[in-house]
């Protein structure tokens, strides 16, 4: 390789909670470098799991935490060419990897829903994964199921 790999940039933690995985979240949200209306979104995506969220114990960034960790996939497929013919190959994701594709799925099937605001449609979603349901969770198991049924060409890994 002639160019090295990008070093990775620190992230300030946000705000209101300090953490840096909300701050991650928020950037993958974010449309057109509107960052502040990105914050401003989740935290309310977030008083409204708080609200509604029928577990007492926890608050409701951890009930976002698990809703993340529920949505994480452990495994997925990758294409890879032998001889001819195209075979899907199951692998093990890289932990950064896993969490930002949480993030993404957690996000996408947000927008996809049809509640009135984001932070709603946010707000349900999380709700929805934090109980193992929902359209990200179902992604996951559908690409876990994908990797499953793919073990067969596993020895093509390198």
């Amino acid at each position: 390789m002639r160019k090295r790999a990008a070093k990775k940039r620190p992230l300030l933690p946000d705000p209101k909670f300090n953490d840096q995985l909300v701050t991650r979240f928020v950037n993958m949200m974010m449309w057109d470098g509107k960052k502040s209306v990105a914050f401003k979104v989740f935290y309310d995506a977030i008083a409204i799991v708080e609200e509604k969220k029928t577990d007492d114990e926890k608050t409701a960034l951890e009930t976002w935490k698990d809703a993340l960790s529920n949505v994480m996939p452990h495994v997925e497929v990758r294409s890879r060419r032998v001889g001819g013919a195209t075979f899907q190959i199951p692998m093990q994701i890289r932990p950064d990897r896993k969490v930002s594709t949480a993030m993404k799925w957690l996000i996408s099937y947000s927008r996809k829903r049809n509640e009135k605001s984001m932070a709603q449609r946010l707000a349900s979603e999380i709700l929805a994964a934090a109980k193992e349901e929902g359209a990200a969770v179902k992604k996951r198991v559908d690409t876990h199921k994908m990797a499953e049924a793919n073990k067969a060409f596993s020895h093509f890994r390198f």
